[in-house]
């Protein structure tokens, strides 16, 4: 029975459905709702239209409905459960199997049994709109998300992609493997296909949810450009921007696309933060000018099998890389909650499986209940700002295959342009030439580098705005030689009236130099150019490689702002009274970071508190700041592995009922103006007294979880 009392400092928090437009933490699933799987979080992504035995799509979605949460919709654009299509079910054709993505030797490149990766021909663009979406609408969801735009770089040979060929270019199909020129168009086509595929069917979502009184939104969940350039796949990203039917991005970002191996100083290996790091800034760059919404995702495990001490630790990696960015505070908490928690995965040093361990859930809870109160904030990550990388869609043309002996070992001409920068501790913006149209792009830069050797300029006016940033102030850091093979691929610079030899002649002309400019450093208005003639990738392969490129961009940097970069192996923000830090490895110091105050730990699952935290080379950090508790009359759960609801706050008394997944272990701190005099959870009496922590004011309960909720009342 629950304590009845006089309500004097606060409301009670009734449990509603959300509006789902609203949500600020979101999850996918394509299974109904689960004991072992209720995380909480404000809205679900329920996945695909698929009906399951002895429940259809409707149901699935009316058993998350009926426990509050709010209702949107996720599936695949490049491939799905579409059988129905594939098979002739549909529409009675029953050659759709040709539009699958197909490699040189024949082989399909799908996602599974009857699940091809797609290229997306008018026919299937049609089947999603009439089967799935409208479906999805007459259901009442008015958020829609539709994930992985996914063109295979490898693909490109089946008749489907053929004729689309035809169709785009009025020419015949060429092998992508022939040319450079062959390459780049192929990817250009691929590229354009998913961009057209996205704009018609979300077009339709919101003219169809018009005709039905709704506002539907419609959102793209898809992999940063870094690493679909990096994984050698084609699919829209920056160029999204210029949609009006597109309301906002999901990045997704996670262990398993963060792990993927780069160079730097010559050696290859797994930079998990910062290639999060950069992934999600290269992602909020995207849609920063737009101020679309963006949601981060992490991912607790990934989709390749390793231990959970290898999971925990890239966890921690990816989720500290996001909280960086403190001008994003929505979130996908994770995806495939039935694969987290009742997934079996090895034990470190054994040969044995189990599912997913109590202190890893319980921390991991802990961790995600933060973003439910995590806020935009206006601090910065620490460090020099202001200087940025330019990138182009067009990585994505020229990764696959190589041609002419030039080759871009792991995508080393980018890394060879970032990693530099952020192992000295500065926070690298990244900045998309899409975007360039938008004043506010090049805003709050100072120094943006470039080069030509990983990308090319799709449309020539990105050239005079940079120009004319430069003239304004700017500093603009050319790197490369100009020898790759795509510097003649057939593009505006050498087709009537221009016949230039590579882009960056075009854009050197502009700024008032000789088309190939010597190495040097040159005043163009307000601004300065400076080249640098070294392929950016040598700056990453060469153990020494990135010490003149190093010296150009800080010896730049002070000229143009008149301050000196700031040298650190470490980035450290406070948001609100959350703290996220990391330490670089490969730095300029391996020397700890330490951080002193009164805090408690998110990392551990006891939620210890601690007056000082060291964080090592290669480590990251979250905690509380105990000392930004402002309202110190007042009781209130800081953190927990749990969702907290009804709470009701009396004279000298706090309740609150606590909600997460069945067999799983909460941990919460609880703040109290005084020392409690009475706990009960669940009607049975607590024992505070070693739970207790005098110097924080909080008491610390533990207890079983259940998604009904579990009652704690605290009296003092």
């Amino acid at each position: 029975m629950k304590t009845i009392f006089n309500i004097v400092l606060g409301l009670a928090c009734v449990a509603e459905t959300l509006n789902a437009q609203d949500a600020k933490t979101i999850f996918q699933t394509a299974e109904p709702w689960k004991q072992e799987t209720d995380i909480r979080a404000d809205a679900v992504m329920v996945y695909g239209t698929v009906d399951k035995p002895n429940m259809t799509f409707e149901q699935r979605i009316e058993s998350w409905r009926k426990r509050g949460y709010g209702i949107q919709f996720m599936t695949g654009v490049a491939w799905g459960d579409y059988q129905d299509y594939f098979l002739g079910k549909w529409d009675g054709v029953t050659d759709h199997l040709r539009e699958g993505q197909r490699e040189k030797n024949g082989a399909d490149i799908s996602h599974g049994h009857l699940i091809p990766y797609v290229v997306p021909t008018e026919s299937f663009i049609r089947y999603m709109k009439e089967k799935q979406i409208k479906r999805v609408i007459d259901a009442g969801i008015t958020d829609i998300y539709l994930e992985e735009p996914e063109f295979w770089m490898r693909g490109g040979y089946s008749n489907a992609f053929k004729e689309e060929w035809m169709n785009y270019y009025g020419t015949p199909w060429q092998d992508q493997q022939d040319s450079p020129d062959a390459t780049y168009l192929s990817n250009k086509l691929k590229y354009w296909l998913y961009y057209r595929a996205l704009d018609e069917i979300f077009s339709y979502a919101k003219e169809y949810g018009k005709s039905k009184g709704l506002e539907v939104k419609c959102y793209v969940p898809t992999h940063s450009l870094i690493n679909y350039t990096s994984w050698q796949i084609v699919s829209p990203e920056a160029s999204l921007a210029s949609l009006d039917c597109v309301d906002g991005y999901i990045a997704q970002v996670w262990t398993g696309t963060s792990r993927e191996p780069n160079y730097f100083k010559g050696v290859r290996k797994e930079r998990v933060f910062e290639n999060a790091f950069l992934e999600y800034g290269c992602m909020k760059s995207m849609t920063a000018p737009l101020g679309r919404k963006m949601y981060f995702l992490t991912d607790p495990i990934e989709d390749r099998a390793k231990d959970w001490t290898d999971y925990k630790i890239n966890y921690q990696a990816t989720f500290a890389a996001q909280l960086m960015y403190s001008d994003v505070d929505t979130y996908e908490v994770m995806p495939w909650p039935d694969r987290i928690y009742q997934g079996l995965y090895d034990i470190a040093g054994t040969d044995k499986k189990q599912r997913i361990p109590r202190d890893y859930s319980t921390q991991m809870q802990i961790m995600i209940n933060t973003l439910n109160d995590i806020k935009v904030s206006d601090c910065a990550v620490s460090g020099t700002h202001g200087i940025g990388v330019l990138m182009a869609n067009s990585m994505m043309f020229q990764r696959f295959p190589n041609h002419d002996g030039y080759d871009d070992p792991s995508f080393s001409s980018f890394y060879g342009q970032t990693l530099p920068l952020m192992k000295d501790g500065i926070p690298v913006e990244i900045v998309h030439m899409e975007n360039l149209p938008f004043k506010q792009t090049l805003a709050d830069v100072k120094v943006l580098i470039m080069s030509y050797s990983n990308m090319k300029p799709m449309e020539e006016r990105y050239h005079q705005m940079l120009v004319d940033w430069v003239k304004n102030g700017g500093a603009l850091i050319y790197c490369g030689e100009d020898i790759d093979p795509y510097q003649q691929v057939p593009e505006w610079w050498n087709k009537s009236p221009y016949a230039y030899h590579s882009p960056s002649e075009h854009l050197f002309e502009l700024a008032g130099l000789d088309r190939k400019p010597a190495a040097g450093k040159y005043t163009v208005g307000k601004g300065k150019i400076q080249v640098i003639r070294r392929d950016p990738k040598y700056f990453a392969l060469e153990p020494d490689g990135n010490k003149v490129f190093k010296e150009c961009v800080y010896s730049l940097y002070k000229e143009v702002s008149g301050e000196k970069v700031e040298l650190k192996n470490n980035f450290v923000v406070q948001r609100g009274a959350y703290v996220i830090a990391a330490v670089l490895d490969e730095s300029i110091s391996s020397k700890p970071v330490q951080i002193k105050g009164l805090y408690i730990d998110l990392f551990d699952k006891d939620l210890p508190v601690i007056s000082q935290k060291k964080i090592n080379s290669g480590e990251q950090a979250y905690l509380y700041d105990l000392r930004k508790i402002t309202e110190k009359s007042k009781a209130h759960v800081l953190c927990g592995a749990s969702r907290i609801s009804d709470e009701r706050l009396g004279e000298k008394e706090y309740s609150f009922i606590a909600k997460s997944p069945l067999n799983t272990t909460n941990v919460s701190r609880i703040y109290l103006p005084s020392v409690p005099k009475e706990v009960m959870i669940n009607g049975e009496h607590f024992d505070w007294k070693s739970n207790w922590d005098k110097k924080s004011s909080t008491l610390l309960v533990r207890f079983e979880n259940n998604p009904d909720g579990v009652e704690v009342n605290v009296k003092w």
